[in-house]
């Protein structure tokens, strides 16, 4: 079975934002924290930031490693290609993305990855009536290829695409994917900000309605019958139920992941289990 890796390009200048995408705050948590966390749990290999020489990163997942990219100013390209190096001899597959991409859906990096057998180089949705470069499936060992294409100044990614296997895949395509109709049934999962107003638009929206129940000392009259709160963080939906997470509070995300990351991403679909860590003894 093969191993796909997750990478986030967190190098842009975010010129129109006027300050650091990384940086900005989603419900308690940051752009980046978030892309690279819903990675995190889509995947089953690495996860890597790439950064820009020297620069600063807010606070990331314990099992998030960066690499710092060692040329400035090349663009997107460039990072790709050291994203993809950097998790080449551990994952065949990565999917690749922006900081500034707070809706991305698990369901849809996994649909993208699917369009990868073998013989395919890149899956590229085009969604939303664009290319999607940066939320799409690269092979790993695309690096020498998009290291040999930057040496010669093609910096843009439709450079690449003409020097290998692309499948396309169009917002019908997409979403001929039951779970990714059933979650994100507009794409929302390419959205960025990349202004000011993009992200005050997005920040203001509800989060998503996710399902929580409580289980032995935690359930209120002894009941854990599961009930929805608008959450975007696993911390966030501890709040909203009264709990805390801490040493004596665990929560279970979709019946598998035990974790007491209050900052975890909670995505459309998602049900989480509190649990008392006491329980048992």
């Amino acid at each position: 079975m093969r191993t796909t890796a997750g990478v986030v390009l967190a190098g842009g200048r975010s010129t129109r934002m006027g300050q650091s995408k990384a940086w900005l705050e989603w419900h308690g948590s940051t752009l980046l924290y978030r892309a690279a966390a819903v990675l995190a749990r889509t995947v089953d290999g690495p996860v890597i930031v790439v950064a820009a020489p020297g620069q600063e990163l807010p606070a990331l997942p314990s099992y998030v490693s960066v690499v710092e990219d060692p040329v400035e100013g090349l663009g997107p390209m460039q990072g790709l290609a050291v994203g993809l190096a950097a998790v080449a001899d551990r994952a065949e597959t990565a999917f690749v993305c922006s900081t500034d991409m707070p809706f991305l859906h698990p369901a849809f990096v996994r649909r993208v990855l699917r369009a990868l057998p073998d013989g395919t180089d890149v899956a590229l949705p085009v969604a939303r009536g664009f290319r999607q470069p940066l939320a799409a499936g690269y092979r790993t060992s695309l690096a020498p290829l998009i290291k040999d294409l930057l040496s010669k100044g093609d910096l843009r990614p439709g450079m690449l695409f003409k020097h290998c296997e692309v499948v396309q895949l169009s917002d019908e395509e997409l979403l001929a994917d039951a779970e990714l109709m059933r979650r994100d049934p507009t794409l929302e999962s390419v959205v960025n900000v990349n202004s000011p107003d993009d992200y005050a638009e997005a920040r203001d929206r509800a989060p998503v309605e996710v399902v929580v129940e409580c289980f032995g000392a935690l359930a209120r009259n002894g009941s854990h019958r599961p009930h929805e709160v608008r959450a975007a963080t696993l911390g966030a939906a501890a709040t909203a139920v009264g709990l805390t997470l801490n040493r004596h509070v665990v929560a279970a995300l979709n019946g598998d992941q035990v974790t007491r990351d209050e900052w975890l991403p909670l995505v459309a679909g998602d049900t989480v289990s509190f649990l008392s860590a006491d329980a048992g003894g």
